[in-house]
């Protein structure tokens, strides 16, 4: 379940080749044809090599650095056909004893046709290098850490994740333990200079799932295990104030699943509402509504949205106005997709019980 949840192990839709090989895709697909017509032994490497890395690569997005070598050897395998077959019509001489039996107008058409066909060949490698750079650009760029969005003549940037590392890195004691998900453990870690529950390379499944399982509880359930990991933050990424699609209610089913493989007590269905529908609307479970994963991400929300409303998932959100009783808010991002939340000390709760 870990593996499936993160991002860059999902399928690759049939779009993604498109957007990332462009007329890469279907030269590949010439070139392939090509080396089957001349058959050798490096021209079967090449067909190998394409068909098994894009076998893989539908499997798993991040594996498009695998096939993208590939698709070139064989892109280029076409294009050289291509251009070749082009400059011999181009450079081809009529004998005279064709000349005389009228074969020369039949020769200037082929030039011709040889002429258009370099012509768009490097129409298409025009095009191909355009979009490549703008696909860099726009898509391979743009740090993570720091998100753009356009919406007119200048972009826009959203800097909440450094403004929250630096606030953590600034305000906090140094030995302050914090949880999140472990998505932006690293960052946690080298921009905020904290000690974190998990990260990017932990690899036991348990202490992931705790994480998941504390996410997943109630206030009063997970008072007991934030305070066994010793933790003093708790930081969640939300995104329903400027439409962030990745956030941690979208993953938050995932977070769902790997603790549901540890703790039998985690049930997926219990975060669907009456309709089997996972929404954070007027139809919310009462499991999901009362998980602090919601409670954090929604906290005070209707102040400062108007109708409540959600722009990531497009509804307005079913529970609100609710108080917080063993965690505090201490510090949210200026486009709110930083939350970061205290840990209230036992001394500071007028009630406490270890019951999970």
């Amino acid at each position: 379940v870990i593996v499936k949840s993160v991002s860059e192990h999902q399928p690759t839709a049939w779009g993604t080749y498109w957007f990332d090989e462009h007329v890469l895709t279907f030269f590949t697909l010439t070139g392939i044809l090509l080396c089957f017509y001349r058959v050798s032994d490096a021209n079967l490497f090449a067909v190998l090599y394409g068909v098994f890395s894009g076998y893989f690569s539908n499997i798993m997005i991040r594996l498009m650095l695998v096939v993208s070598p590939a698709m070139c050897v064989l892109g280029a395998i076409a294009i050289s056909e291509f251009i070749n077959a082009s400059f011999e019509i181009l450079i081809k001489r009529m004998s005279s004893a064709r000349a005389q039996f009228g074969a020369k107008p039949k020769l200037m058409c082929n030039k011709l046709m040889g002429v258009a066909a370099v012509g768009v060949i490097f129409y298409f490698l025009y095009m191909f290098t355009i979009h490549c750079v703008w696909v860099t650009s726009i898509a391979y760029s743009s740090p993570s850490i720091v998100l753009q969005a356009r919406g007119g003549a200048h972009p826009v940037l959203f800097d909440d994740f450094r403004e929250a590392y630096q606030w953590l890195y600034h305000n906090t004691e140094q030995e302050d333990a914090v949880l999140s998900w472990w998505d932006y453990g690293y960052q946690l870690t080298g921009m905020g200079n904290k000690t974190v529950i998990v990260d990017n390379n932990t690899r036991n499944n348990t202490h992931i799932a705790t994480v998941g399982l504390t996410m997943a509880s109630t206030e009063e359930q997970a008072y007991p295990i934030l305070r066994r990991l010793d933790v003093k933050y708790v930081v969640v990424i939300f995104g329903g104030m400027i439409g962030y699609s990745s956030d941690d209610i979208n993953k938050f089913l995932w977070m769902v699943r790997i603790s549901g493989g540890v703790f039998p007590r985690v049930v997926e269905s219990n975060y669907y509402n009456s309709r089997g529908a996972y929404t954070v609307d007027a139809t919310v479970s009462d499991t999901m509504k009362n998980s602090i994963m919601y409670k954090m991400c929604f906290y005070r929300f209707c102040d400062v949205m108007q109708n409540c409303m959600d722009r990531t998932r497009g509804v307005s959100i079913g529970y609100k106005n609710y108080k917080l009783k063993y965690l505090e808010e201490a510090y949210t991002t200026e486009h709110w997709m930083v939350r970061i939340y205290r840990v209230k000390d036992i001394d500071s709760l007028s009630r406490y019980s270890y019951s999970v």
